[in-house]
């Protein structure tokens, strides 16, 4: 009888020490990789085959070789993932509606997971469709995930995004098991992303945190031991210096999630930020750094060892047949794309002494990229197009700094990535409309209100200068407008409802259309109608793309990137035959919104 108390007892011991033991899981994630294939900053100085110091970060080739690393020093036990907007912020993204190159490189650089973000939606529900129904035709690709999109079964737009659900290429859910763990996982596009994803229609997203409480209770009843939200949602500090943000919502209001990697804000995490016992992890943008998370999963826990977010640089070992097809497909480039309009890949234009830089989420009025963009636009289109008045960009079109060095074609394209025109040439076509001083004025008021609230939305603008009252009351801070004309003389703007006098503005074809739809997005408490050389309204804004080159038949359009790349071309060189200098100028450039005093 006493024996068989102790083999009980022994049995009992043995289940519970079984049922707690600790199993092993590495993380490896990256977020809005944006097709920065190439280390970059500048590019010609990225040597991923050799050991030399170069100042780059960044690159797949180097990802895939942490990923590589990992892999073997933890064999069956790691997961890697990517928390969204894969696509876009390249000229690699130019080619991919064609090839499907990237999804399929990541593969094989050893991605499981990927979730899908606004950006990736830039080419529409079909187009994306397309490009991985190229991709999965290359070879294997990592499963793709989008928990809340909502497609519309009567829409036949969005039919082939419909069908690759269908297939499963798509999901809003995944079971892994990874060392004996059952890991769900699933994603989320939140409403800034959601916002900011204007070619996703007809797919829409539904609100997060109801739809994360659906997809956690399905995965929960799938038995996962660990649930890892891939949320393109993000974190970001208020004013106060405290977390916010739609990740840190989603962490206080649901249960059940154990991480949530997250992406869109570009905010780089030394360490997680734990809300409500939920760890949130981000590293940056554009490949800078790969984040690794060691943990241990005991009795459906998840507990953190360790988290480092690993810098993508030279130190890394970088995997060469991953390096090898990425320069191949540079050559594809240059075939398809750059080589008709005198361009390659690689071609240096100029040379950078210093950063010229902007912080979309930081302080906008203090960027000198922003400056030198617009100038590069007055200049483009007064030289080589049908000239304007103003030019404006806004803060969120530019993607990345120009960094000291040698600037190349491509690097000058990573300025300005986003968009696509009705032609070959990736980018957003140039589009001029004409406005009334009154309009004019209610232009400059709008942008003044939305960029205050999003940064994104600051704008930049090359032969106009606002005086503005920041203390004035809404659509009521601007003081004065005055034009520099291109031969240096200086007129203020009437801006009285009376005056017929047009204005010609040229602008990306994206805020161009934004600019037409004032009136309807303020209920017409702001009125612009944008109009032609004659005063006549459209209302077509395909109409106001310009046409640089008459002669040809069709349009052809003028690209923010290639604005910036030829004013580039016209500074003087350091000395003869050499490569044009940015002028020190730019280093702290005058700023077009000038704030003033309120009247007493």
């Amino acid at each position: 009888m006493k024996r068989m108390i102790i083999i009980a007892i022994f049995l009992t011991v043995a289940l519970a020490l079984a049922a707690q033991e600790e199993k092993k899981l590495t993380i490896l994630h990256t977020n809005d990789f944006h097709s920065h294939l190439q280390g970059y900053a500048p590019e010609s100085a990225y040597t991923p085959g050799v050991a030399d110091n170069d100042p780059t970060i960044g690159g797949m080739a180097r990802i895939a070789g942490i990923i590589e690393e990992v892999r073997n020093e933890n064999p069956g036990s790691a997961l890697v993932v990517d928390a969204g907007d894969c696509l876009m912020g390249t000229l690699f993204q130019a080619l991919e509606p064609e090839t499907g190159f990237q999804h399929a490189l990541m593969k094989k650089a050893g991605y499981d997971v990927v979730a899908m973000g606004n950006h990736d939606f830039d080419f529409g529900p079909e187009a994306f469709a397309g490009i991985l129904r190229k991709a999965s035709q290359r070879g294997e690709i990592p499963l793709i995930l989008t928990g809340n999109a909502i497609t519309d079964p009567d829409d036949p737009a969005d039919d082939a995004f419909e069908a690759l659900i269908s297939d499963g290429l798509i999901k809003p859910y995944t079971v892994k098991e990874i060392n004996g763990i059952r890991i769900g996982l699933f994603s989320l596009i939140g409403k800034d992303a959601d916002e900011s994803a204007p070619y996703a229609p007809p797919v829409t997203f539904g609100k997060i945190i109801p739809a994360a409480k659906k997809l956690v209770r399905n995965l929960k009843k799938e038995g996962c031991d660990v649930i890892i939200c891939l949320s393109h949602s993000g974190i970001r500090k208020d004013d106060k210096g405290e977390w916010t943000g739609e990740d840190v919502k989603l962490a206080s209001k649901v249960k059940g999630i154990d991480l949530i990697i997250s992406g869109h804000t570009h905010t780089l995490l030394k360490e997680p930020l734990v809300v409500n016992a939920v760890p949130i992890v981000a590293v940056g943008d554009n490949g800078r750094f790969v984040g690794r998370i060691d943990a241990r999963v005991i009795n459906g826990s998840l507990k953190l060892e360790k988290y480092e977010a690993i810098p993508v640089d030279d130190r890394t070992t970088a995997l060469e047949e991953i390096q090898s097809e990425i320069v191949l497909q540079q050559q594809k480039i240059n075939e398809a794309i750059l080589n008709p309009i005198g361009m390659t890949y690689t071609m240096p234009v100029a040379i950078a002494p210093y950063t010229v830089s902007y912080d979309e989420y930081g302080k906008a009025a203090d960027s000198n990229l922003g400056v030198l963009v617009a100038d590069a636009i007055y200049n483009y289109v007064n030289q080589e197009g049908p000239g304007t008045d103003i030019a404006i960009v806004a803060a969120g079109v530019l993607r990345d700094p120009i960094q000291p060095g040698v600037q190349s074609v491509a690097d000058i394209f990573r300025v300005m990535s986003l968009g696509s025109g009705n032609d070959n040439v990736p980018g957003y076509s140039l589009s001029k409309m004409w406005v009334t001083g009154k309009e004019l004025r209610n232009i400059t008021e709008i942008l003044l209100f939305t960029s205050a609230t999003a940064s994104s939305n600051y704008p930049y603008y090359s032969h106009l200068r606002i005086e503005y009252d920041p203390e004035g009351g809404l659509f009521n801070k601007v003081r004065k407008i005055e034009i520099t004309d291109r031969l240096g003389n200086v007129k203020e703007v009437n801006t009285d409802k009376d005056d017929p006098k047009l204005y010609s503005i040229v602008a990306n074809s994206y805020m161009a259309d934004n600019l037409g739809l004032v009136k309807k997005k303020t209920f017409g408490l702001i009125k612009v109608e944008p109009k032609d050389s004659n005063g006549n309204i459209v209302t077509e804004m395909d109409d106001f793309v310009m046409d640089f080159n008459d002669a040809q038949p069709g349009i052809q359009e003028g690209k923010e990137w290639i604005a910036l790349l030829k004013y580039l071309q016209r500074f003087k060189p350091a000395e003869e035959g050499g490569l044009p200098v940015i002028p020190d100028s730019y280093r702290n450039p005058v700023k077009s919104l000038v704030p003033v005093n309120r009247p007493k």
